[in-house]
């Protein structure tokens, strides 16, 4: 794919920390980027410079976007574990012949207790380790996950998710409504006292709400981790934003 010499415009698909922080630098780069909201939650967190809010209506309608508005560039930032809208952005993007990379926060798999945590690699193989380490869980892999443990009405469960949930959970369910940063501390308290003797969540990565992770350790609290999907073929991964940066500075030379 030959490299785009314009002035980039830029569709930055969002709704992460990172996406924020690149929406920021861009606009004080006076690159014009417009962020896009997929609008799950009621009040997101809004990044500088021009926003979208709503879905594309799938492949096709994310090509129509990119043409209708003479995007350059394509950036996907959004939740690691989106892995739909990263299927989409690749195929649209080969569609209009557009440059297209993800930035990805880290994992957590190189943290240092990482090893010594449960990886699995779906909500239904969470569901059973947690089962065999614990009886008092604490769920912190999002409110779309949480129809995998719904047979858990025989004990307390400790359920943290950013927006009201819409279905109803078992009677002896705690749900907390929050949102990070959360700090070790608040965490370490939490857990200790509700009496958590199992941490179920997934590997979002970052620091934003790795706290926890930090807090089950010195609390002996066990950690099942559901893996992060394999990316799709043909989407190159920046690990930061000087790489993206870089990355608009060169044309999209590299491009997928």
């Amino acid at each position: 794919m030959p490299a785009d010499r314009r002035a980039p415009h830029v569709l930055l698909l969002g709704g992460t920390a990172e996406a924020r922080a690149l929406a920021a630098v861009l606009v004080d780069r006076e690159v014009s980027v417009v962020s896009s909201l997929a609008g799950r939650v009621a009040r997101p967190r809004q990044p500088l410079g021009e926003v979208r809010i709503g879905g594309f209506g799938g492949v096709a309608g994310l090509v129509s976007t990119l043409r209708d508005n003479d995007f350059t560039h394509l950036v996907d930032a959004t939740h690691p574990f989106a892995i739909t809208m990263r299927r989409h952005a690749v195929e649209a993007a080969h569609e209009v012949a557009l440059p297209v990379v993800r930035l990805a926060r880290p994992g957590w798999r190189d943290l240092p207790d990482a090893a010594a945590w449960t990886w699995v690699q779906g909500y239904d193989e969470a569901r059973r380790q947690a089962e065999r380490l614990g009886s008092r869980p604490f769920i912190t892999s999002g409110r779309q996950t949480l129809g995998h443990y719904l047979s858990w009405d025989d004990r307390p469960v400790l359920v943290r998710v950013v927006e009201p949930l819409e279905e109803p959970v078992p009677a002896s369910w705690q749900v907390r409504l929050d949102r990070g940063p959360f700090s070790v501390d608040d965490e370490r308290e939490l857990m200790r006292s509700a009496g958590i003797d199992v941490l179920i969540t997934k590997d979002s990565g970052g620091a934003y709400t790795s706290a926890k992770l930090q807090a089950a350790s010195e609390l002996g609290i066990p950690v099942v981790v559901v893996a992060r999907p394999d990316p799709p073929e043909g989407l190159q991964e920046l690990s930061d934003i000087d790489e993206v940066l870089a990355w608009l500075d060169a044309g999209a030379s590299a491009t997928a």
